[in-house]
């Protein structure tokens, strides 16, 4: 019975339904509003992208909600970017983050801005929700998490990295 369910399944994929661009753990990342190429992580572990930022400040622009930080990464100038709010992410803060715990158990979450960027991977230029914190702890400033991936169509080799080279877009 699950043979039959199986290749039901497979039928119902779309006919243009392409293989997956294959990329590595780790890759080079162009973000277009900064204008720099940083190392990123491609995290299937993580849903959303995350930027490495600090001094990030919420601000009114014409009655719209904005944003501005300064990059947090190693070599940085001091270039202040402002971009607009496009929302708050809520994301599980990490043990290492808090020490707290809800009623459940679990870690709080806790609340960064999202901003839309364009990233550039290979050849391939995405729009992109990002959300801002500060990851100077971290080996990477730029974190790609599953549904940009997803966006991509691409698929991750946790066993290579760099597969993409540099940014062409």
């Amino acid at each position: 019975m699950s043979r039959v369910l199986f290749l039901t399944g497979l039928l119902a994929l779309p006919a243009f339904a392409a293989e997956p661009v294959l990329y590595g753990r780790y890759e080079h990342i162009k973000v277009e509003e900064i204008g720099k190429v940083l190392p990123a992580k491609m995290d299937t572990g993580a849903m959303t992208a995350s930027l490495s930022a600090r001094d990030i400040e919420r601000f009114q622009r014409d009655g719209e909600d904005w944003i501005r930080f300064r990059l947090a990464v190693e070599n940085a100038d001091d270039t202040l970017y402002e971009m607009p709010l496009i929302g708050v992410s809520q994301i599980k803060s990490r043990a290492e983050e808090l020490d707290e715990v809800d009623l459940d158990g679990e870690p709080p979450r806790v609340e960064r801005p999202l901003i839309s960027m364009q990233l550039c991977i290979g050849s391939e230029l995405r729009e992109t929700e990002v959300n801002l914190t500060d990851r100077s702890h971290f080996s990477y400033p730029l974190l790609i998490g599953a549904k940009t991936i997803r966006d991509l169509g691409a698929a991750i080799d946790p066993a290579d990295k760099y597969t993409a080279g540099q940014p062409t877009c």
